[in-house]
């Protein structure tokens, strides 16, 4: 270990599938800084979040928890805010990551989207905070902020925006007398479904045939959420579900999506220049990763995993960057195939700041210390996600998708062979040669989430959720009207 506690730099972004930058293999997308990032550090091709949506995946992130442990299943709705207890946070009664590292001696920050409860002030250990107001992204300008208790609106780009503060603070925090920082760095972006006026990127991509982007027919199972969400909330803007059915092969809308991942990249750079400009971080840790992955089509769907029915776990939805630059401790132009996730990024932290992980028997995180060096260790070939209805576990040669069994809407298992179907097209789970197969990983998801759920948020078996589901309906025929979110 280094003699002094490493810097940290967490740059945490929304909705950014690994497949759409240039070190993943998309040739289509302009990404230089994130993509130099990943020929001097350590690139994961194997990195996936344990559920779809925004607010889970942040809550793990901060917990080393899954959501049937923390209890966020889905994003939290803004919209019903009036409902939240006074000074809501989904995380409050957890000791979180940057509490943890406070402890440790570091001047803990979160700059961007916080999208875990009320914004007003800091939160969940956060000392330095500046914030959207709310997680929902409704547009990229004229953005209500708090500002370490002074509310404001930002007229630039909210990625300009949030560059600026993180430059502001490295100009005052990155100085060898001031203590170790852990700066979480949360983009809300990219977000194409956002209204977005061109940018100094736009042009990149206006005439860009969008090859990268697959061209296929919807989803049974897309349209059938989308039918449902018409049946089940007659008083909701259906216009906007209509949208996912118009939204595959929607080219202007792919097109700004890609141009707002030059404009993280751009702000990414701007940065990490500002880190070099210092010159006074010894070996600074820097992490660029996403909350969750999106489909831009693939399987006939546009977006999250949950915007199917059943919801799904398929690679498009939950695969994220994983990118990590650790000088003198991570090998330099590494890639690791591994299997990694967002609760095995909490215990790397964790381990890589000399913080010890306090009950390690309930996270399923493990570090990949070892991996950001390039030795040859035994870890795990597993990771596990869940979206409500829905349980998966992949590994390096299978995905198995296991769904609830005690609904009238006779939901099917999907099983997938990686190695000889890897783009995840034949379903084996009712094949009876792979009926051995299917059941081995049905008990093994059964046993993983028997240990790490806490019987108040687990839906299987008559929990709830916090705040919100995007399936109420389910859970209430599942467990009686009576069934309803708690906090």
């Amino acid at each position: 270990m280094n003699k002094r506690q490493p810097n940290i730099l967490l740059i945490f972004v929304d909705n950014h599938p690994a497949s759409m930058m240039g070190c993943y293999g998309n040739d289509e997308i302009f990404s230089p800084h994130l993509d130099d990032l990943a020929s001097k550090g350590v690139l994961f091709r194997n990195a996936f979040c344990p559920n779809s949506m925004c607010s889970p995946c942040r809550a793990s992130m901060l917990t080393g928890l899954m959501p049937s442990q923390h209890g966020v299943h889905t994003w939290l709705d803004d919209y019903i805010m009036d409902t939240w207890p006074e000074g809501f946070s989904a995380i409050a009664e957890f000791e979180t990551l940057p509490e943890k590292l406070a402890k440790k001696g570091y001047h803990t920050a979160l700059i961007g989207k916080y999208h875990l409860g009320f914004a007003d002030e800091p939160q969940n250990g956060f000392k330095h905070w500046v914030a959207m107001e709310k997680g929902t992204m409704e547009s990229f300008y004229d953005v209500p902020m708090i500002d370490n208790g002074q509310r404001h609106t930002a007229p630039e780009h909210s990625v300009d925006y949030f560059t600026r503060k993180s430059l502001d603070y490295l100009d005052k925090h990155a100085s060898p007398n001031e203590p170790p920082f852990f700066l979480c760095l949360t983009y809300p972006a990219p977000y194409a479904n956002v209204p977005d006026p061109d940018h100094r990127y736009s042009h990149l991509y206006a005439d860009l045939p969008m090859n990268s982007v697959p061209r296929e027919g919807l989803s049974p199972e897309l349209i059938d959420w989308i039918l449902m969400c018409k049946e089940k909330f007659p008083d909701e803007d259906f216009a906007w579900y209509r949208r996912l059915a118009e939204q595959p092969n929607d080219l202007p809308s792919m097109r700004r999506f890609y141009a707002q991942v030059s404009m993280v990249d751009d702000g990414v750079g701007q940065v990490l220049a500002k880190l070099q400009e210092k010159d006074v971080l010894e070996n600074p840790l820097v992490i660029y990763t996403a909350d969750h992955g999106k489909s831009n089509g693939q399987h006939g769907f546009w977006g999250h995993g949950e915007d199917t029915w059943p919801s799904n776990m398929h690679h498009s939805a939950n695969s994220i960057p994983l990118l990590i630059s650790y000088p003198g401790f991570a090998q330099a132009g590494l890639e690791v195939d591994n299997l990694v996730g967002t609760t095995d990024l909490f215990a790397t932290i964790l381990d890589l700041a000399d913080c010890e992980l306090e009950s390690p028997e309930s996270v399923f995180g493990q570090s990949f210390g070892p991996l950001l060096r390039g030795e040859t260790t035994e870890f795990r070939d597993e990771v596990f996600m869940e979206q409500e209805e829905t349980r998966a576990i992949r590994t390096s040669e299978w995905l198995f998708m296991k769904r609830l069994e005690n609904t009238k809407y006779r939901f099917k298992d999907e099983l997938y062979d990686l190695v000889n179907d890897p783009d995840e097209r034949v379903n084996l789970a009712q094949d009876p040669n792979y009926a051995e197969v299917a059941a081995k990983f049905s008990s093994r998801v059964e046993e993983f989430f028997t240990k790490y759920s806490n019987p108040r948020w687990d839906l299987w078996k008559g929990g709830t959720v916090k705040s919100n589901s995007t399936r109420p309906f389910l859970w209430e025929e599942v467990w009686g009207e009576d069934w309803t979110p708690e906090f």
